[in-house]
Order: structure tokens, then C-alpha cells, then sequence
């Protein structure tokens, strides 16, 4: 019996050990994933951050252009002017190539016409006259858009109210 109890203790402590082998081996299996699913998360981060630097990068290209157009907007109003009072063939020319540059920056001009409904997204009363109610009578200066749809400069414009008796 002695014989028989040292046995199965043996293959109890045997059961164990192989127990504890399997667990090391599951173990080192494990460890050796654990450096691939941080690799595989790290490239995912680092796609991830490429792609939020690309979105921001644009975004701050998109701004940049912005604060530029915002500022030269006061030189074509400036030339547009003086071509009026010249009617200069060259200048005509440069003002043509100055608007060709804001449209390859995907913008639209603004140019409301006479009789038309008053857009309060697209244009700014700036003078208020007898006439049909909230038509446009005259377009004093034009805007600027971009084409998906944020307005840089409003049109502004004389804006027929009916009036009461």
C-alpha cells in the first residue's frame, strides 16, 4: 500500500508539474502574442495619428488660405473700383486673372441680381428702400464663398422693404 500511495502521490505531483508546464507554455505562448498585438495596436495608432495630421494639416492649409483671401479681398475692390472710373483694357485683364486665382482656390463670387429674394446666408442689407418686400434692388459690393459653402465676404446690398401705411 505504501507502494501504491507513493505511486499515486508521484503522479499527482507529475500531473502538477505538467500542469505547471502547460500553464509556463500557455504563458510564453502568450508573452510571445503580447509583443504582436502590441505591434499590430501600434501600427493602428500610428496609421490613426497619420491620418488625424493629415485632416489638421488641411484644415490649417484650408485657414491659412482663408486669412490670405480675407486680406486681398480689399485689393480687388480697390482695382474693380478704379476700373470702373478707366475702363482700362490691361487693368480688365488683371482683375480677370486676380478672380481666375480666387476660383482656383474653390471659390464663388456672390453677384446677386436685381429682383431677387434677399438671402440673409449670402448677403447684407446695407441700405433699406421703399419696393416689394426683402427683393434685392442693387448689389454694392459682391461676396465671396467657398464652394462647399462657407461665405468669406456677404454681398452687400440695397434691400426694398414695403412700407406701412
Amino acid at each position: 500500500m505504501k507502494d501504491n500511495k507513493q505511486v499515486k502521490v508521484k503522479k499527482e505531483k507529475d500531473e502538477q508539474k505538467s500542469a505547471v508546464k502547460k500553464s509556463k507554455k500557455e504563458i510564453l505562448d502568450d508573452v510571445e502574442m503580447v509583443p504582436k498585438a502590441q505591434l499590430a495596436r501600434a501600427w493602428a495608432d500610428y496609421d490613426n495619428l497619420k491620418k488625424r495630421m493629415e485632416q489638421e494639416k488641411s484644415v490649417w492649409l484650408k485657414f491659412a488660405t482663408q486669412e490670405v483671401i480675407v486680406r486681398l479681398l480689399p485689393v480687388l475692390d480697390m482695382f474693380e473700383a478704379t476700373q470702373k472710373h478707366l475702363n482700362d483694357q490691361g487693368l480688365g485683364i488683371a482683375l480677370n486673372e486676380f478672380k481666375k486665382v480666387l476660383i482656383d482656390q474653390d471659390l464663388i463670387e456672390i453677384i446677386p441680381k436685381a429682383g431677387e429674394d434677399f438671402d440673409h446666408n449670402l448677403h447684407e442689407a446695407v441700405e433699406v428702400v421703399d419696393g416689394e418686400d426683402g427683393k434685392v434692388v442693387e448689389v454694392l459690393q459682391s461676396g465671396w464663398k467657398f464652394k462647399e459653402g462657407a461665405v468669406i465676404r456677404h454681398a452687400r446690398v440695397k434691400v426694398s422693404k414695403k412700407q406701412s401705411n
